[in-house]
């Protein structure tokens, strides 16, 4: 029997009692699917009902074949190896023991004697070089990302399950993903922002908050669709907006008609010559014609009002964020940021940056980049002053604001608003609000508390914030995509290309590089870490 996954009529509310599923019918084959939307629409909600660790409400979840599950994090104890990763802990042990001439005649019997060399392919496909021996505490959460996959690969599993496999990884790490994916042949559902990675699949399942379409092909595939999706729902908001427009002035004309033949009635009535019976009947049948057309009219007008409604709440989902922003008013010739010799790190005798000389004139747009652990954090810090070089020195010769993946500089326990207010104090509350609502947070929306906000929210309102009002001629930018989904990443990459300062970004993800227009890159050479 082929392997597949179907869920049907499947209902699932949040422990807040926010529905996130309301029968929900949805087929996987054994193909690679990319699994997109917003943030809180329930895409790891969705992998947990598959992989059985949630049960639904409602509805029934089937799966034919064996699944392999991949989390966002791999969570280790002091002692977990790759080994126990792969499950191999005891038939390495038997290995060994015959490599000293200790096993058993049945251990001997029972021996995997390629065991080693098929972990250490399994491991390679990801771009992992790493003993099974290697505790995993002692690998980066890159190379533990990594290491899980591997592990994943090695089980052949009929399904897949990845939720953000790419994240925290270096660009060596993501390319190794992606070729791993590429060749793929079984299952996979993959929840995924990275639009490389889903350039891969062969079909692409949206979650909105009206439910689950699928589209064949991959990412691009999928933009095209979308855009062709959007231009139809304009044309018929359009529409709609023309029917309102219409069934209004129909209505009003009927009013007018029946006025007129109200107002013809009371004449005859005032100039006398006719029977009151027939005045009484002409005055019910003009009330019971009045009647009529008032509800044909308002029923006209509501069909014609959720026609507008559906077709905007459409629009709203496929659209993405344009802002325009107040310049800067840097100079070309300006510069911004100078570094002379710079030698700095945290361990004291253990440089993480070494000798290092760059500089940043006018609105340069500089990606920095290298491997996990090559420093590239570290040169943020001694940019913003948060770390002191231990030689050379570092200039900032004009105002900046740094947002980091936390985005710190904005206080979790105020509004949107009043963080504006802080961060811009010659604001007035109409720059405020015009500010905020060029990034989507229009009137009551403003008004969210910042720890209650979603990883996209977040990174938008700081952005907000900063660029709303004055903003400033150099902005830095730490993994600014990490755990955002596509849509806030559209969002943050609609903001940048309006920002016409100077950037310095640390991202592994060249699509979003691409699209914030990078000029120019600082490749840190580093030692690999992950």
């Amino acid at each position: 029997m082929p392997a597949s996954i179907t869920l049907s009529q499947i209902s699932w509310s949040a422990p807040d009692g926010r529905p996130l599923f309301s029968n929900l019918d949805l087929s996987f084959g054994a193909e690679r699917t990319g699994l997109v939307g917003r943030n809180g629409v329930g895409k790891t909600t969705l992998l947990k009902l598959v992989s059985g660790e949630l049960q639904p409400h409602s509805g029934t979840v089937s799966v034919s074949g064996s699944l392999g599950v991949l989390r966002q994090s791999v969570q280790v104890t002091s002692d977990e190896t790759v080994a126990d990763l792969f499950g191999v802990t005891d038939a390495l042990a038997i290995l060994r023991r015959a490599e000293a001439g200790e096993a058993t005649a049945d251990e001997l019997a029972s021996a995997d004697w390629v065991l080693e060399a098929r972990i250490a392919a399994a491991l390679h496909r990801t771009g992992l070089d790493a003993p099974p021996e290697t505790p995993l505490a002692a690998l980066s959460g890159g190379q533990r990302t990594r290491a899980g996959l591997a592990a994943l690969v090695f089980a052949e599993p009929d399904f897949l399950l990845l939720d953000e496999p790419t994240n925290n990884l270096d660009r060596e790490g993501r390319d190794a993903v992606i070729a791993l994916m590429l060749g793929w042949r079984a299952g996979a559902i993959i929840v995924s922002h990275d639009r490389e990675l889903l350039e891969s699949v062969d079909a692409i399942v949206e979650l909105t908050s009206l439910g689950a379409t699928r589209y064949g092909g991959n990412w691009s595939h999928y933009r095209e669709r979308k855009a062709l999706e959007l231009a139809a729902a304009q044309h018929d908001l359009t529409e709609a907006e023309k029917r309102m427009a219409e069934v209004a002035r129909k209505a009003q004309a009927m009013v007018e008609r029946q006025g007129q033949r109200d107002s013809t009635g009371r004449k005859m009535a005032a100039r006398g010559g006719m029977p009151r019976i027939m005045l009484g009947g002409m005055k019910e049948r003009s009330e019971a014609t009045g009647g009529d057309n008032a509800r044909l009219a308002e029923r006209r007008r509501a069909q014609a009002l959720e026609e507008a409604r559906a077709a905007r709440e459409k629009i709203e989902i496929l659209q993405s964020l344009s802002v325009t922003l107040p310049p800067t008013g840097l100079a070309a010739s300006k510069i911004v940021l100078k570094m002379d010799g710079v030698t700095s790190g945290y361990p004291p005798g253990d440089p993480v940056i070494r000798d290092l000389s760059f500089d940043v004139t006018g609105p340069e747009r500089i990606a920095v980049t290298g491997r996990n652990g090559s420093g590239k954090t570290t040169l943020l810090a001694l940019v913003t002053g948060a770390l002191k070089p231990w030689a050379g020195t570092v200039s900032v010769m004009t105002d900046f604001s740094m947002l980091d993946q936390k985005v710190s500089l904005l206080d979790p326990s105020a509004s949107i608003r009043d963080n504006f207010r802080r961060i811009n104090p010659l604001a007035d509350e109409n720059t405020c609000r015009a500010a905020l609502a060029r990034f989507m947070f229009r009137a009551d929306a403003a008004l969210q508390t910042v720890s209650t906000l979603s990883g996209g929210q977040l990174l938008r309102a700081g952005l907000a914030c900063v660029l709303g009002s004055a903003p400033p001629p150099l902005l830095i930018l730490d993994e600014p995509t990490n755990h955002l989904d596509i849509d806030s990443i559209s969002a943050v990459e609609a903001g940048l290309r309006a920002y016409d300062g100077a950037l310095l970004v640390v991202s592994h993800d060249e699509t979003f590089l691409r699209s914030i227009g990078v000029t120019r890159r600082l490749e840190l050479p580093g030692d690999p870490v992950g």
